[in-house]
């Protein structure tokens, strides 16, 4: 019976002559359970007078490829005939699924005692394999590849795939190339095409190429696509789109696989022109209603800055389309636009966890941390499952952003309550927060406890030591990082050079600056420049800050040549700060604390002419300055104040104590005058 139709015709006809053979109902509940009819398969099943491992092994399957694995079991248990088949498609129903690992250890712990009347096979053992790969349990996996040697379940493509994938997924990249070359390299496509992803899993992309070129007449569509993917995902997006065009041209067809990587490579390069192309050839060949091919269409059409584009992408794959949602709230977040991200978000029946991290990333990255701790409330109180550690990375980051310390400990305290698995990117949040409010000390201890440090956490404490008054303690930590074998980095040097412009440490500060170069191959930055100019300006030594700007080999930025204006402003000097100026407000005409910095330069000098020359150019580009503010965190909530501010709802009870303390600052001066 090919077809659902076939199939029921042929059961008319067997009722209308009051015979139903045994193999004639399994074929139907066969297809029954094909065509996702469970409901009229169980019927036929309960019908049947007779039934054999056969059929038992139809309704077993039909409840495991619905999901409902329990039901499955239960028919497992109570099948008057089983089999080997039977066993293996229940130990690949707890496999496949989330949250059955261990009743899948225990099916096949039965396995193995029932080994008289149930022989494993190749098929039970490369599912376990499966298991131990997706539990990253690769001593579990090391016991089954010593099984299958034992008993010659190890000799297949099929097998030598699975082993391979295992040792790979399970972080062991050396156990897989033992058992590749075990058999004599190449056995095999399906065993070439593992060997080739556990290469791009590791970054071992020279290693791959070299394999997937040798003997190309075996590589296929899979092959193609997971080099490319190994590439994109490793950071080459250029070779993945050189790698694109040569499987067209070697003949192999495109599909959405290889969509799905190409269109990451080119949000990954900004290239909008390839993604146009691509997305033209989606159009024409009809596969825009994927939600993988149309959300990376979406994702590449934010990353370079088409919002219109990425908008009119989405609506046309539908707006329960998760994914492409969860690319333009980043788009919108990106540019600053969280009216856009927020409606969007708002517009979502269904928001899964990545929908959510997108607009906490979102909220922080457009400072706006009282939205990032109303979300996370929000989140708590509609949402049945705990947020992730993204979500509490952007809090603490918020915190962070802030200097507000309370909220800061109720997230690590909240964190330590729920048992939260803390990696190396919570870790280093958690210190980066406590270091940004000042407690310099919870930082520190949370550092001391970290076993396996890496460069990020090196830098968050030496930065940390750095801005909170502790310079020797970050020259010797960087010292200590050198001695472990971890090479800095570009941060590294920023807090570095940080801490030395702190202390007014101008030759140690020249030395980590010609080291960046000479010792590490890192050329500078904007920041760094800055840093150099900024520490000159501090020590008094405002020649070098100019001869430094003149051989700066980029063209100055306004940072740096902010900078080069504050070390005027310490200096007294204010006939090197005019030179800068005509640069300064070429590069950065409409920010108003310009002109402010320039005006005072001049008035500290008593040059009033220039400096209401400067407060008339600002008058007539209409520029203002961003007033300064300052914040205080009372009573869970955090309340920020600006010069002459009255917009707060406490604003009478505040003035009227900021009174009292003027009069009894002044009495007190009285009475020691």
């Amino acid at each position: 019976m090919r077809s659902l139709k076939d199939g029921l015709l042929n059961q008319v006809q067997a009722i209308k002559s009051g015979f139903i053979p045994t193999i004639f109902s399994n074929q139907l509940m066969h297809l029954y359970a094909k065509h996702g009819l469970l409901s009229e398969a169980q019927k036929l099943f309960d019908e049947m007078p007779k039934r054999n491992v056969f059929t038992w092994n139809t309704i077993i399957s039909a409840y495991i490829k619905s999901h409902n694995l329990m039901q499955a079991r239960a028919l497992f248990d109570a099948a008057s005939y089983k089999d080997l088949v039977s066993y293996n498609s229940m130990l690949s129903g707890y496999v496949g699924a989330d949250g059955y690992e261990t009743h899948a250890v225990k099916l096949f712990s039965d396995m193995q005692r029932a080994h008289d009347w149930i022989r494993i096979d190749e098929f039970t053992a490369t599912t376990m394999l499966n298991l131990s790969a997706k539990v990253c349990n690769v001593d579990y996996g090391r016991q089954l590849h010593g099984f299958m040697v034992k008993t010659a379940n190890d000799r297949s493509g099929f097998a030598v795939s699975s082993l391979i994938d295992m040792y790979s997924k399970c972080g062991c990249f050396e156990g897989a190339v033992r058992v590749f070359h075990g058999f004599g390299g190449v056995l095999d496509l399906v065993s070439k095409n593992a060997m080739v992803a556990a290469c791009c899993r590791v970054g071992e992309l020279e290693m791959a190429e070299n394999l997937f070129w040798r003997e190309p007449e075996l590589n296929d569509a899979v092959s193609w696509n997971t080099l490319i993917s190994g590439y994109q995902q490793n950071g080459y997006p250029g070779r993945a789109l050189e790698l694109f065009v040569s499987m067209a041209e070697s003949g192999h067809k495109w599909n959405e696989h290889t969509f799905t990587s190409v269109l990451s490579a080119c949000s990954e390069s900004r290239n909008l022109k390839v993604g146009k192309e691509v997305h033209a050839w989606v159009l024409k060949n009809g596969l825009s209603s994927n939600s993988f091919v149309s959300s990376g269409i979406v994702d590449v059409y934010c990353k370079c800055g088409q919002m219109k584009h990425a908008e009119l992408m989405h609506l046309a794959s539908g707006v329960r389309n998760s994914y492409s949602a969860t690319s333009l709230i980043f788009g919108y977040s990106f540019q600053g636009k969280m009216v856009e991200a927020q409606r969007l978000f708002d517009s979502l029946e269904e928001k899964n966890s990545v929908v959510w991290t997108a607009l906490f990333s979102g909220y922080l990255k457009s400072q706006q941390c009282k939205a990032v701790f109303q979300l996370f409330n929000e989140f708590k109180a509609k949402e049945a499952t705990t947020p992730d550690a993204l979500m509490l990375i952007s809090m603490l980051g918020a915190s962070a952003l802030q200097a507000t310390l309370d909220p800061g400990k109720q997230i690590h305290g909240y964190i330590l309550r729920m048992g939260f698995d803390i990696d190396e990117k919570l870790i280093s949040a958690i210190m980066d927060m406590y270091s940004k409010c000042g407690n310099i000390a919870y930082a520190e201890m949370i550092f001391n406890n970290v076993n396996e440090r890496d460069l990020v956490i090196y830098n968050i404490m030496i930065a940390g030591y750095a801005h909170n008054g502790h310079e020797n303690k970050a020259f010797l930590l960087f010292e200590e990082m050198l001695k472990k074998g971890i090479w800095p980095d570009a941060v590294t040097f920023i807090a570095l050079l940080s801490a030395c412009r702190h202390c007014g440490l101008v030759e140690l500060g020249e030395r980590y600056f010609d080291s960046m170069r000479e010792d590490y191959n890192i050329l500078p930055e904007i920041d760094h420049y800055a840093c150099m100019i900024d520490l000159y300006g501090r020590a008094n030594q405002l020649e070098k800050a100019e001869a430094f700007l003149k051989s700066i080999p980029i063209e100055p930025d306004a940072v740096i040549l902010g900078a080069f204006l504050n070390a005027c402003r310490l200096n007294g000097c204010a006939e090197l700060a005019r030179e800068a100026e005509e640069k300064l407000l070429r590069v950065q005409s409409d920010n108003g604390a310009r002109y402010v910095q320039l005006a005072n330069i001049y008035a500290a000098e008593g040059n009033w002419d220039d400096m209401g020359r400067i407060r008339n150019q600002m008058r007539g580009k209409e520029v203002k300055k961003f007033a300064g503010c300052s914040w205080v965190y009372v009573d869970n909530s955090v309340n920020i104040f600006t010069s002459s501010d009255r917009s707060h709802s406490k604003t009478e009870a505040i003035y009227s104590v900021l009174d009292c303390i003027t009069a009894e600052l002044y009495e007190t001066n009285e009475a020691f005058s």
